[in-house]
């Protein structure tokens, strides 16, 4: 069973590698039947170093790129990112364990904001005496004190495990924002007091609440009774900060000392010229885009118009458990011979989305749609039936042979139980068979269904897609 299955995905691996565009790219995604039913992801990365997985898992890119703040595009948050970050550092450091529910240290403060505010390495900087050079947080706890976002203590030390309560978050983010703000009694936020705010921190409080940047953050409960916030909680926070800032140079209503620039942060508007879909775009398509607006990168000014392109490196097929995502990344930004490579880090993308695409590219592109997917669909449970068959066929046969040979030889406990996982083979076969056809049709009518809708009602449709003319603000 697993030879021929070895055979088939290097057929596969070979065929995708083959057809992959542009030349250099290691693999497309391959979708089996819609597994989506069956709350597992629809499709994984098909290359030469990879393993076949039947609704396995995708693999993930290694490179931190987020597209958040779009309707049923959802790729993967920045603060995941940033928590996996530290979750690494910690695990390679020693730790056991790692809970984002958990209290959040001065340390992994430190390293959110450097992260997330795209703060440099300092040249020279002041050591503290409680932090050695194998701590896992140095660089990052170096980069903020450097930049006077956090303060160590008198002492000279930095107390890098030490939980770091809710109050002391809020005043750091407020020396980084400049909101004004009527509120100085108690802070309230969503009608309720907030608990475990002394009176020195009302201020920064309020400024934060006023903010509107604890909106992102989940648990609001949570927010307002507990004295610490977890891990993923700053994350969001951080998240959120940093989306504000980029605003900042745009000169939205957030306005205040600290802006963008002054962390490193990039923005970039673009407008799509192409389409990409959670249902129908595979791992390195490419699509490009042109700038709205005038850009610098890397020191070089690049006009209104400019070309950005850009590669879709991970997706899930949308399902009756799961709404979908794309993930893209944004290569490279060109105007004339002049070409500069983005950022690899993005912290976040909003986009002004369409509900409305054009009537005429909808109706035009929803027969070829339609019959494509529903093919697909029908193809990839017609092999898998035919795979799963003859692996069992095989693995059956082996079995009855081996009951023989144990019997007539004397052991018939051994032929007894391989007789027996005759059996469990031909169930399981059964019951693999049965969850294909069951997911075969259904997913046959959900293509069909929600290219429909698409075209009918295109806000309600579950196809998770970037639609052209969309435009995109993007904070590398």
């Amino acid at each position: 069973m697993k030879k021929l299955l070895a055979v088939t995905v290097a057929m596969c691996a070979l065929s995708s590698v083959a057809l992959a565009k542009p030349a250099g790219l290691e693999g497309k995604t391959e979708a089996y039947a819609h597994p989506t039913l069956f709350k597992s992801q629809a499709q994984t990365l098909v290359d030469a170093d990879s393993t076949y997985i039947v609704g396995g898992k995708i693999l993930k890119s290694k490179n931190k790129i987020t597209v958040g703040n779009k309707d049923n595009v959802y790729v993967k948050s920045w603060a995941k990112d940033v928590l996996d970050i530290i979750k690494e550092s910690q695990m390679k450091a020693g730790a056991t364990s790692f809970n984002p529910k958990a209290p959040t240290l001065r340390s992994e403060v430190a390293t959110i904001l450097a992260e997330g505010l795209n703060v440099e390495a300092p040249a020279n900087y002041k050591p503290y005496s409680d932090i050695q050079d194998g701590y896992w947080a140095k660089d990052w706890i170096y980069k903020v004190t450097e930049k006077d976002i956090m303060i160590g203590y008198p002492s000279g030390v930095f107390k890098p495990d030490q939980p770091i309560t809710k109050a002391e978050v809020f005043a750091t983010v407020a020396k980084i924002i400049n909101i004004d703000h009527s509120a100085v009694d108690v802070p309230t936020y969503k009608n309720q007091t907030m608990q475990y705010i002394p009176t020195w921190a009302y201020s920064a409080t309020n400024e934060v609440i006023a903010s509107n940047l604890l909106d992102a953050v989940p648990n609001s409960k949570g927010v307002i009774e507990n004295e610490y916030l977890s891990k993923e909680q700053v994350a969001y926070l951080v998240a959120s900060l940093r989306k504000n800032l980029a605003a900042l140079q745009s000169g939205s209503a957030v306005s205040g000392e600290a802006t963008a620039s002054s962390y490193g942060v990039t923005t970039v508007n673009v407008k799509l010229l192409d389409r990409l879909s959670a249902k129908t775009s595979n791992i390195g398509e490419w699509f490009t885009a042109k700038t709205t607006e005038s850009v610098v990168v890397d020191g070089t000014t690049f006009p209104e118009g400019s070309i950005v392109r850009g590669e879709v490196v991970a997706v899930q097929r949308p399902g009756v458990h799961e709404s979908g995502y794309i993930k893209v990344k944004f290569n490279y930004i060109k105007n004339g011979d002049c070409k500069k490579c983005l950022p690899k880090q993005i912290a976040s993308a909003s986009v002004d989305d369409l509900k409305n695409p054009n009537i005429l590219a909808r109706l035009l592109g929803a027969p070829l749609t339609i019959v494509g997917r529903a093919a697909g669909v029908v193809g990839r449970s017609a092999g898998t039936i035919a795979n799963v068959t003859g692996n069992g066929v095989e693995e059956v046969g082996d079995e009855l042979a081996n009951t023989l040979v144990e019997t007539f030889t004397l052991h018939a406990g051994r032929g007894a139980a391989s007789l027996g996982n005759s059996v469990v083979t031909i169930l399981k076969g059964v019951y693999d068979i049965t969850k294909v056809c069951v997911s075969g049709v259904f997913g046959v009518i959900y293509e069909v269904g929600d290219e429909l809708i698409y075209v009918l009602v295109p806000s309600l449709s579950n196809s998770s897609s970037l639609n052209p003319n969309e435009e995109l603000t993007i904070v590398f």
